[in-house]
């Protein structure tokens, strides 16, 4: 019996990459015109669709046949339908729509620091002016806050749940670059008597305290407005929440903010950490090891740090131990480290 061969070299691959600005391009404009809300409203034909999305037939049928080719939409006998991940994240009847994330994920900052990445790689960090994304103050992340709070809903919950011991114990949480403040009001919902302090630039917190109230859970949610590397935490710490911030910056920088956090916890108290995490190959798993060219495009020296990178940090910081656990089924890990 033959060994199967592998396939002849073909150009495919090459030519689909070359060419995938134009997938975010078509799910840009499928959701400014309403496309996936107007299907699951049972507009299926191109000539309903064009009238709901005020859009030409010529281009509503373009799109929408691209949409079926790369699995957001389905078609049988030229009617168009949702696939399930659509309906749910994609659908803005749907409480887990995400769509308008796109106003972060693909907003001028972000997209731009990819268009000279000859000129990245050379320099080995973001060629967007001043520290790019991390700039102080810098506008993007109020875009981040209101634009990705649906998407850190799943996340936020599942972390605050994976936290042991009684729910009705008094915590004092300090949130760390708090954005959309969804991480820390997770915890808040699931732990009646906990005290919320997030942490970030001014004009963030806004966004945050307004989510907050939303949630019913303002009370107890209080806000300090400055540098995460410059404003005084306070002490006596629970829990101190490090979502998706180590990742802007340097070993050096991180464990310089990760001894002001040991600082700030009390005795028994836990750093817990939200991260895209590669394996030791740092080519696996794909959406981990991916991040890191997110981060050399936008910031001056971030990365996606493997566990063992993460450990040494919080070691040199004085944390007594770290342990990783996934967090099924979002794409990131949980590191929770002990004082």
């Amino acid at each position: 019996m033959s060994e199967q061969q592998p396939p002849p070299p073909s150009p495919l691959h090459f030519f689909e990459t070359v060419n995938a600005y134009q997938r975010s391009a078509a799910i840009r404009a499928a959701i400014e015109l309403n496309v996936f809300t107007a299907v699951g409203e049972g507009h299926a034909s191109v000539e309903e669709l064009a009238r709901r999305c005020a859009a030409s037939e010529r281009g509503m049928r373009i799109l929408c046949d691209y949409l079926v080719l790369h699995d957001f939409l389905t078609k049988d006998a030229g009617r168009y339908g949702l696939t399930p991940d659509s309906a749910v994240f994609l659908d803005r009847r749907s409480p887990a729509y995400m769509g308008g994330a796109i106003e972060f994920l693909l907003s001028p900052t972000i997209t731009e620091g990819f268009k000279d990445m000859t000129n990245v790689v050379r320099r080995g960090g973001t060629t967007l002016a001043g520290d790019g994304t991390v700039s102080q103050e810098n506008p993007v992340w109020v875009s981040f806050a209101r634009a990705m709070a649906p998407m850190m809903q799943m996340p936020a919950q599942l972390m605050a749940q994976m936290l042991d011991g009684p729910r009705d114990r008094k915590l004092k949480i300090l949130d760390v670059a708090a954005g959309h403040g969804v991480f820390g009001i997770a915890f808040a919902r699931e732990f009646p008597r906990a005290e919320i302090v997030a942490l970030d630039w001014p004009k963030v917190l806004e966004v945050a305290q307004e989510n907050a109230l939303q949630a019913g859970v303002g009370e107890r949610y209080r806000t300090l407005a400055g540098s995460a590397f410059e404003v005084e935490y306070g002490e006596g710490y629970d829990l101190i929440l490090l979502t998706n911030f180590l990742h802007h910056f340097d070993p050096p920088t991180c464990e310089t903010l990760l001894r002001k956090v040991h600082a700030a916890l009390g005795d028994g108290g836990r750093a817990v950490t939200l991260e895209f995490v590669p394996d030791e190959d740092r080519v696996s798993p794909p959406v981990a090891a991916a991040f890191s060219l997110t981060m050399l495009a936008s910031t001056p020296a971030g990365d996606a740090y493997t566990f063992a990178e993460l450990e040494q940090m919080f070691r040199n910081a004085g944390f007594a131990r770290s342990r990783i656990q996934p967090l099924p089924p979002a794409i990131q890990h949980v590191i929770v480290s002990g004082k």
